[in-house]
């Protein structure tokens, strides 16, 4: 019985598979100083971070940082339709509320639930104290402009906002996936709710196989059209905005979560100082060979986009 599972590991370190200690030991630990974490970990301040150095993100309505704000909401809301209630502190999706429309005095969310008044209140109230944060400390809660889904992103994703995630080493992006929201993820383009992780091509921005709880498929399984194969819209503005936050934020090794706005382009959603090694599977290969080419330029976060993007399209061969 060990032969097989040790054949399993020298396949898989072969093709470079990347594990939780040697992202965390290797790359994570030597390349994100402790002083940029509380940084990208508070989407407010990011935001305002990433705005400051020219990279486009969705706009920023409203904060709220305090329970008397919360219970005060009313006027704040009046203005608001479509909109987004975030935990600035938050993670993996949890404590996010998306609103589509107003009607009269509810909001319709995208799971089509109907909210009140005193619901937004009690939700906002509970991000305050720190139901959805890192550690569960007391947060801020963030109402983000609604993003609206570039239309040729519609045929994969009927529903809720796809993103497309790329792991950026010291300025140079090495893997990239595409997370297709289902409804049985709630709209949300998460992975570990029942989103599909899609593999894309670095070079050519093309997606690969498709993987739903970790299974390849075909097909999105809401609208049964086919997923590989499809071009992703402004690849290259894409891939020099995801280069361009390693600068801005200061983190060697980093996850950015661009959208395709249908007005807008691809804004930058969030970053993250911690992110996980499901694009491996997405994509059907490991970062591992990626981050080691990468390490061995000279100073890759000093040379300039083109060059750094010119590197990114080299590794999709590995």
């Amino acid at each position: 019985m060990k032969l097989p599972v040790i054949g399993r590991y020298l396949a898989l370190k072969r093709r470079g598979v990347l594990g939780l200690n040697a992202r965390n030991g290797r790359y994570i630990m030597p390349y994100n100083q402790r002083r940029f974490y509380p940084l990208v970990d508070d989407k407010i301040r990011c935001k305002q971070v990433l705005e400051n150095h020219g990279i486009a993100v969705p706009p920023m309505l409203d904060s709220i940082r305090t329970q008397f704000d919360a219970g005060h909401l009313e006027k704040r809301l009046a203005r608001l339709e479509r909109f987004v209630i975030k935990p600035a502190s938050g993670s993996g999706g949890d404590g996010i509320v998306v609103i589509t429309s107003k009607r009269r005095d509810y909001w319709l969310t995208a799971g089509g639930n109907l909210l009140r008044l005193d619901d937004i209140q009690f939700h906002v109230s509970s991000i305050l104290n720190g139901m959805y944060s890192l550690g569960g400390h007391p947060d801020a809660a963030l109402f983000e402009g609604l993003v609206e889904t570039d239309p040729i992103l519609r045929r994969l994703a009927p529903e809720g906002v796809p993103d497309i995630r790329v792991i950026v080493f010291r300025g140079v992006p090495v893997m990239a996936m595409m997370r297709l929201p289902t409804r049985r993820s709630g709209g949300r383009a998460n992975i570990h709710q029942g989103a599909i992780g899609v593999g894309i091509n670095l070079a050519t921005g093309t997606t690969l196989q498709a993987v739903m709880d970790q299974r390849v498929i075909d097909r999105h399984p809401d609208s049964d059209e086919p997923i590989e194969g499809f071009e992703v819209p402004d690849w290259d503005g894409l891939m020099e905005l995801s280069a361009r936050c390693q600068a801005a934020v200061g983190l060697g090794y980093l996850g950015v979560d661009i959208v395709l706005d249908a007005n807008r382009g691809p804004l930058v959603l969030e970053l993250n100082a911690r992110p996980g090694l499901a694009i491996q599977i997405a994509n059907q290969t490991g970062l591992g060979n990626r981050l080691a080419m990468v390490e061995r330029k000279h100073s890759p976060e000093q040379a300039d986009i083109s060059t750094r993007l010119d590197w990114a399209r080299e590794l999709a061969d590995l």
